[in-house]
Protein backbone atom coordinates (compact mmCIF):
# COMPACT_ATOMS: atom_id res chain seq x y z
CA UNK A 1 0.00 0.00 0.00
CA UNK A 2 1.22 3.51 -0.87
CA UNK A 3 2.11 6.06 1.68
CA UNK A 4 1.94 8.84 -0.16
CA UNK A 5 -1.76 10.01 0.10
CA UNK A 6 -1.21 9.57 3.83
CA UNK A 7 1.66 11.60 4.01
CA UNK A 8 -0.05 14.19 1.95
CA UNK A 9 -3.16 14.07 4.18
CA UNK A 10 -0.91 14.27 7.64
CA UNK A 11 0.73 17.29 6.05
CA UNK A 12 -2.16 19.10 5.15
CA UNK A 13 -3.67 18.46 8.82
CA UNK A 14 -0.14 20.65 9.58
CA UNK A 15 -1.46 23.59 8.86
CA UNK A 16 -4.19 23.90 11.35
CA UNK A 17 -1.46 22.57 13.57
CA UNK A 18 1.07 25.55 13.18
CA UNK A 19 -1.93 27.85 13.03
CA UNK A 20 -2.30 27.00 16.63
CA UNK A 21 0.76 27.02 17.55
CA UNK A 22 1.22 30.52 16.53
CA UNK A 23 -1.52 31.47 18.60
CA UNK A 24 -0.46 29.68 22.05
CA UNK A 25 2.97 30.98 21.50
CA UNK A 26 1.43 34.24 20.85
CA UNK A 27 -0.40 34.34 24.12
CA UNK A 28 1.81 32.50 26.16
CA UNK A 29 4.12 35.13 25.58
CA UNK A 30 1.78 38.49 26.65
CA UNK A 31 0.87 35.94 30.27
CA UNK A 32 4.49 36.33 31.39
CA UNK A 33 4.50 38.39 34.32
CA UNK A 34 6.31 41.95 33.74
CA UNK A 35 7.01 43.99 30.57
CA UNK A 36 9.96 44.21 28.31
CA UNK A 37 10.20 47.75 29.11
CA UNK A 38 11.27 47.39 32.52
CA UNK A 39 13.69 44.70 32.15
CA UNK A 40 15.54 46.90 29.67
CA UNK A 41 15.50 50.31 31.81
CA UNK A 42 15.07 48.60 35.80
CA UNK A 43 13.07 48.76 38.42
CA UNK A 44 13.28 52.53 38.95
CA UNK A 45 12.84 53.39 35.31
CA UNK A 46 10.30 56.57 34.52
CA UNK A 47 6.81 55.94 33.14
CA UNK A 48 7.66 58.27 30.30
CA UNK A 49 10.32 55.96 28.93
CA UNK A 50 8.82 52.64 29.64
CA UNK A 51 6.06 53.92 27.14
CA UNK A 52 8.47 55.02 24.92
CA UNK A 53 9.96 51.41 24.78
CA UNK A 54 7.00 49.68 24.31
CA UNK A 55 6.08 52.17 21.62
CA UNK A 56 9.36 51.51 19.70
CA UNK A 57 8.32 47.79 20.41
CA UNK A 58 4.41 47.74 18.98
CA UNK A 59 3.28 46.69 22.46
CA UNK A 60 1.10 49.60 23.16
CA UNK A 61 -1.10 47.98 20.52
CA UNK A 62 -3.92 46.31 21.37
CA UNK A 63 -3.42 42.37 21.13
CA UNK A 64 -5.26 42.00 18.04
CA UNK A 65 -3.00 44.56 16.46
CA UNK A 66 0.30 42.89 18.05
CA UNK A 67 -1.07 39.54 16.67
CA UNK A 68 -1.36 40.60 13.05
CA UNK A 69 1.90 41.83 12.93
CA UNK A 70 3.24 38.67 14.71
CA UNK A 71 1.20 36.52 11.34
CA UNK A 72 2.74 39.26 9.18
CA UNK A 73 6.02 38.71 11.10
CA UNK A 74 6.32 34.97 10.48
CA UNK A 75 5.30 34.72 7.17
CA UNK A 76 7.79 36.92 5.70
CA UNK A 77 10.18 35.28 7.97
CA UNK A 78 11.46 38.63 10.08
CA UNK A 79 10.93 37.42 13.59
CA UNK A 80 12.27 40.96 14.83
CA UNK A 81 15.19 41.50 16.75
CA UNK A 82 16.48 40.86 20.41
CA UNK A 83 15.76 43.14 22.52
CA UNK A 84 18.72 42.17 25.14
CA UNK A 85 21.39 40.77 22.52
CA UNK A 86 20.32 43.56 19.85
CA UNK A 87 20.60 40.56 17.11
CA UNK A 88 17.85 39.01 14.88
CA UNK A 89 15.96 36.61 16.18
CA UNK A 90 16.23 34.56 13.04
CA UNK A 91 20.12 34.51 13.46
CA UNK A 92 19.73 33.57 16.34
CA UNK A 93 17.77 30.77 15.78
CA UNK A 94 19.87 29.54 13.17
CA UNK A 95 23.07 29.71 15.62
CA UNK A 96 21.39 27.92 18.32
CA UNK A 97 18.72 25.35 17.21
CA UNK A 98 21.61 23.33 15.71
CA UNK A 99 23.01 23.09 19.06
CA UNK A 100 19.97 21.85 20.47
CA UNK A 101 19.21 19.62 17.47
CA UNK A 102 22.51 17.87 17.82
CA UNK A 103 22.17 17.47 21.48
CA UNK A 104 19.05 15.80 20.74
CA UNK A 105 19.57 13.69 17.81
CA UNK A 106 22.80 11.89 19.54
CA UNK A 107 20.56 11.62 22.33
CA UNK A 108 17.79 9.49 21.12
CA UNK A 109 20.56 7.60 19.29
CA UNK A 110 22.07 6.92 22.54
CA UNK A 111 18.41 5.42 24.00
CA UNK A 112 17.98 3.92 20.93
CA UNK A 113 21.05 2.06 21.60
CA UNK A 114 21.19 0.65 24.78
CA UNK A 115 17.41 0.08 24.57
CA UNK A 116 17.04 -2.17 21.65
CA UNK A 117 19.62 -5.30 22.64
CA UNK A 118 18.65 -4.77 26.62
CA UNK A 119 15.22 -5.14 25.73
CA UNK A 120 15.74 -8.43 23.71
CA UNK A 121 17.71 -9.97 26.10
CA UNK A 122 15.19 -8.95 29.48
CA UNK A 123 12.35 -10.31 26.79
CA UNK A 124 13.86 -13.83 26.04
CA UNK A 125 15.52 -14.44 29.83
CA UNK A 126 12.25 -12.84 31.03
CA UNK A 127 12.50 -12.66 34.94
CA UNK A 128 15.72 -14.79 34.94
CA UNK A 129 18.90 -12.77 36.29
CA UNK A 130 19.92 -10.58 33.36
CA UNK A 131 16.04 -9.51 33.04
CA UNK A 132 15.95 -8.51 36.39
CA UNK A 133 19.35 -7.08 36.62
CA UNK A 134 18.87 -5.09 33.54
CA UNK A 135 15.44 -3.36 34.78
CA UNK A 136 16.85 -2.55 38.19
CA UNK A 137 19.63 -0.70 36.74
CA UNK A 138 17.11 1.43 33.97
CA UNK A 139 14.89 1.75 37.08
CA UNK A 140 17.61 3.59 39.33
CA UNK A 141 18.18 5.89 35.95
CA UNK A 142 14.85 6.31 35.37
CA UNK A 143 14.11 7.77 39.15
CA UNK A 144 16.87 10.00 39.19
CA UNK A 145 16.08 13.74 38.07
CA UNK A 146 17.99 15.06 34.52
CA UNK A 147 19.79 17.31 36.56
CA UNK A 148 20.84 15.17 39.75
CA UNK A 149 22.10 13.04 36.58
CA UNK A 150 23.86 15.80 34.96
CA UNK A 151 25.64 16.63 37.95
CA UNK A 152 27.08 13.07 38.81
CA UNK A 153 28.02 12.25 35.29
CA UNK A 154 29.49 15.42 34.92
CA UNK A 155 31.45 15.39 38.19
CA UNK A 156 32.60 11.50 37.80
CA UNK A 157 33.38 11.19 34.26
CA UNK A 158 34.54 14.88 33.51
CA UNK A 159 35.84 16.70 36.56
CA UNK A 160 36.88 13.37 37.96
CA UNK A 161 38.13 11.48 35.58
CA UNK A 162 38.78 13.72 32.59
CA UNK A 163 37.44 11.86 29.93
CA UNK A 164 35.05 14.35 28.71
CA UNK A 165 34.88 18.33 28.87
CA UNK A 166 33.01 19.75 31.78
CA UNK A 167 31.14 22.21 29.92
CA UNK A 168 30.85 24.65 26.06
CA UNK A 169 30.51 23.02 22.57
CA UNK A 170 33.91 23.01 21.19
CA UNK A 171 34.63 23.68 17.49
CA UNK A 172 34.92 21.55 14.77
CA UNK A 173 32.38 18.28 14.43
CA UNK A 174 34.41 15.76 16.05
CA UNK A 175 34.77 18.30 18.85
CA UNK A 176 31.30 18.98 18.93
CA UNK A 177 30.39 15.49 19.52
CA UNK A 178 33.16 14.95 22.57
CA UNK A 179 31.34 17.30 24.34
CA UNK A 180 27.77 16.93 23.74
CA UNK A 181 28.58 13.02 24.65
CA UNK A 182 28.21 13.81 28.77
CA UNK A 183 25.19 16.07 28.10
CA UNK A 184 23.47 13.36 25.54
CA UNK A 185 24.09 10.45 27.84
CA UNK A 186 22.29 12.61 30.85
CA UNK A 187 18.53 12.70 28.33
CA UNK A 188 19.64 9.46 26.99
CA UNK A 189 19.51 7.30 30.14
CA UNK A 190 15.99 7.90 31.68
CA UNK A 191 14.23 7.82 27.35
CA UNK A 192 15.98 4.62 27.43
CA UNK A 193 14.30 3.01 30.51
CA UNK A 194 11.46 4.16 28.98
CA UNK A 195 11.69 2.58 25.33
CA UNK A 196 13.55 -0.67 27.60
CA UNK A 197 10.29 -1.27 29.40
CA UNK A 198 7.73 -0.92 26.83
CA UNK A 199 9.58 -3.17 23.95
CA UNK A 200 10.38 -5.61 26.69
CA UNK A 201 6.83 -5.88 27.12
CA UNK A 202 5.99 -5.63 23.66
CA UNK A 203 8.37 -8.27 22.95
CA UNK A 204 6.96 -11.08 25.33
CA UNK A 205 3.54 -10.24 24.27
CA UNK A 206 4.18 -10.61 20.41
CA UNK A 207 6.15 -13.85 21.27
CA UNK A 208 3.82 -15.68 22.21
CA UNK A 209 1.36 -14.45 20.01
CA UNK A 210 -0.67 -17.51 17.34
CA UNK A 211 1.15 -16.04 14.21
CA UNK A 212 4.78 -16.57 16.13
CA UNK A 213 3.98 -20.25 17.21
CA UNK A 214 2.67 -20.70 13.03
CA UNK A 215 5.57 -19.19 11.71
CA UNK A 216 7.82 -21.76 14.00
CA UNK A 217 5.33 -24.28 13.23
CA UNK A 218 6.14 -23.90 9.33
CA UNK A 219 10.10 -24.35 9.95
CA UNK A 220 11.12 -20.77 9.26
CA UNK A 221 14.64 -19.51 10.62
CA UNK A 222 14.74 -18.36 14.92
CA UNK A 223 16.52 -14.87 13.30
CA UNK A 224 13.83 -14.45 10.29
CA UNK A 225 11.22 -15.37 12.97
CA UNK A 226 12.23 -12.22 15.39
CA UNK A 227 13.12 -9.88 12.91
CA UNK A 228 10.16 -10.70 10.15
CA UNK A 229 7.45 -11.45 12.62
CA UNK A 230 8.30 -10.12 16.73
CA UNK A 231 10.62 -6.99 15.55
CA UNK A 232 8.47 -5.40 13.33
CA UNK A 233 4.81 -5.88 15.16
CA UNK A 234 6.93 -5.06 18.78
CA UNK A 235 8.19 -1.61 17.75
CA UNK A 236 4.79 -0.55 16.31
CA UNK A 237 4.07 0.71 20.06
CA UNK A 238 7.70 1.74 20.62
CA UNK A 239 8.21 3.90 18.02
CA UNK A 240 4.98 5.99 18.71
CA UNK A 241 6.73 6.57 22.75
CA UNK A 242 9.57 7.49 21.04
CA UNK A 243 8.21 10.03 18.60
CA UNK A 244 5.72 10.95 21.52
CA UNK A 245 9.54 11.34 23.78
CA UNK A 246 11.20 13.75 21.63
CA UNK A 247 9.38 16.79 22.87
CA UNK A 248 10.32 15.57 26.34
CA UNK A 249 14.29 15.47 25.19
CA UNK A 250 13.79 18.91 24.21
CA UNK A 251 12.24 20.19 27.09
CA UNK A 252 14.90 18.04 29.11
CA UNK A 253 17.45 20.13 27.05
CA UNK A 254 16.84 23.31 28.69
CA UNK A 255 18.16 22.28 31.74
CA UNK A 256 20.90 20.27 30.84
CA UNK A 257 22.45 23.13 28.31
CA UNK A 258 22.31 24.94 31.88
CA UNK A 259 24.34 22.43 33.67
CA UNK A 260 26.72 22.03 30.80
CA UNK A 261 27.13 25.33 29.24
CA UNK A 262 26.15 24.89 26.49
CA UNK A 263 25.11 27.48 24.21
CA UNK A 264 21.98 26.08 22.68
CA UNK A 265 18.17 27.33 22.15
CA UNK A 266 17.45 25.74 25.60
CA UNK A 267 19.81 27.95 27.39
CA UNK A 268 19.01 30.87 25.13
CA UNK A 269 15.12 30.23 26.10
CA UNK A 270 15.76 30.54 29.46
CA UNK A 271 17.97 33.58 29.44
CA UNK A 272 15.53 35.38 27.05
CA UNK A 273 12.21 34.85 29.41
CA UNK A 274 14.38 36.42 32.55
CA UNK A 275 15.05 39.40 29.99
CA UNK A 276 11.41 39.06 29.03
CA UNK A 277 13.05 39.13 25.07
CA UNK A 278 9.06 38.50 23.19
CA UNK A 279 10.99 38.31 19.84
CA UNK A 280 13.56 35.84 20.86
CA UNK A 281 10.78 33.57 23.67
CA UNK A 282 8.38 33.76 20.47
CA UNK A 283 10.44 32.70 17.75
CA UNK A 284 12.30 29.99 19.73
CA UNK A 285 9.09 28.46 21.06
CA UNK A 286 7.87 28.31 17.50
CA UNK A 287 11.09 26.97 16.18
CA UNK A 288 11.02 24.22 19.13
CA UNK A 289 7.33 23.50 18.01
CA UNK A 290 7.63 22.91 14.43
CA UNK A 291 10.51 20.85 15.11
CA UNK A 292 8.22 18.77 17.77
CA UNK A 293 5.26 18.77 14.64
CA UNK A 294 7.56 17.67 12.66
CA UNK A 295 9.40 14.44 14.83
CA UNK A 296 5.26 13.77 15.31
CA UNK A 297 4.93 13.42 11.35
CA UNK A 298 8.01 11.45 11.04
CA UNK A 299 6.61 8.91 13.81
CA UNK A 300 3.28 8.83 12.22
CA UNK A 301 5.09 8.03 8.88
CA UNK A 302 7.32 5.35 9.99
CA UNK A 303 4.08 3.90 11.64
CA UNK A 304 2.05 3.38 8.66
CA UNK A 305 5.23 1.56 7.08
CA UNK A 306 5.45 -0.88 10.16
CA UNK A 307 1.37 -1.17 10.43
CA UNK A 308 -0.30 -0.46 7.04
CA UNK A 309 -3.48 -0.33 8.81
CA UNK A 310 -2.36 3.19 10.32
CA UNK A 311 -2.56 4.39 6.58
CA UNK A 312 -6.13 3.35 5.85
Amino acid sequence: MSLVPYILRRLLQLIPTFAFIVLVVFILVRLLPGDPASAILGDRALDADVNRINAELGLDQPLPVQFIAFVKAIATGNLGNSITLKLPVTDLIAQRMPVTLMLTVMAALIALVLALPLAFLAALQRDKLADNAIRGVFQVGLSMPVFYLGIILLTVFGAGLGWFPVGGYGEGFLDHVHHLILPALTLALSLAAILMRNLRAAIIGVVGAEYVDFARAKGLRPRLIMIRHVLRNALISTVTLFGLSIGTLLGGAVITETVFAIPGAGRLMIDSIYGRDYPVVQGMTLALAVCVSLTFLLTDIVQAYLDPRVAR
